[in-house]
């Protein structure tokens, strides 16, 4: 029998950009945890495949089309939302972007394009959504989608790693906030995982491969099922005295960065 701390029956989750990849795959484990699900995009067709994969599996999502960065849409969706399916318990901001360019060759609206949608995305959805429904119920789960470009810099990510970096401060100073309200607020930071995106460089052979399964202590790539026990614990009553932490799901490699595994 699972125990009731982990359980999410009753409540209602939004995950943020929720239409394929690590964020589908958490909206699925809240969703398998009881909670009732809320998924948005920008893209319409990505919406409906999300919704129909959700259904041919026998999960109930409802999908909502607005952008994040749209403190107007956000407040009118959030309206929506409360009259559709009821106040909102968990925020999710999974929603994001990176641009893979040399910093010299970054164009100012590049920057701003990602800084926007991975770091004032979660600020917009996050002041709404506990200004609407967590603070005067004072209850409420956000987690916050890092990265370990939240704490390491790689080439040719710059605004990204900015972003995720500022992220990370902003989950700290939202915890230190609004604890006192009973709000916990945590962040994810995935390592590498197996996905549609990164399925180029995970050929056999290929040297970004070798170099993640050599530094990667667990010498595998991350399943984005790999995500959801890290999802609901965060969203769940088991972390109720938990706010403010990254947790870094990521196969070890962060604690192991500087060498192969298996190395003295």
């Amino acid at each position: 029998m699972s125990h009731p701390f982990f359980d999410l029956s009753g409540k209602v989750a939004l995950v943020t950009g929720a239409t394929h990849g690590l964020g589908m795959a958490i909206a699925t484990g809240l969703s398998e945890a009881g909670a009732r699900l809320i998924i948005n995009d920008i893209f319409p067709d990505k919406l409906e495949k999300a919704i129909r994969q959700n259904s041919e599996k026998g999960i109930s999502v409802i999908g909502y089309l607005f952008d994040v960065t749209d403190e107007t849409a956000v407040r009118e969706y959030l309206d929506k939302i409360e009259n559709d399916v009821g106040p909102v318990d968990i925020l999710v901001n999974n929603a994001g972007i990176i641009k893979r360019v040399p910093l010299l060759e970054l164009k100012l609206e590049e920057w701003k394009q990602v800084v926007d949608v991975d770091l004032t995305g979660p600020f917009i959805m996050s002041r709404n959504t506990v200004q609407k429904f967590m603070l005067p119920r004072k209850s409420g789960k956000i987690i916050n989608m890092c990265s370990m470009m939240s704490e390491l810099g790689r080439n040719s990510v710059a605004a990204y790693a900015a972003a995720k970096g500022g992220l990370k401060m902003l989950t700290r100073n939202m915890a230190t906030e609004w604890a006192k309200y009973n709000i916990q607020v945590n962040g994810i930071g995935p390592g590498y995982f197996a996905t549609e995106q990164t399925a180029p460089i995970r050929a056999e052979g290929h040297p970004f491969n070798e170099f993640i399964i050599n530094r990667t202590p667990s010498a595998r790539w991350g399943d984005p099922d790999d995500l959801k026990g890290a999802a609901i614990f965060l969203a769940s009553k088991a972390s109720d005295f938990v706010n403010g932490h990254i947790v870094y799901v990521d196969g070890g490699i962060l604690a192991t960065i500087g060498k192969p595994h298996g190395e003295e």
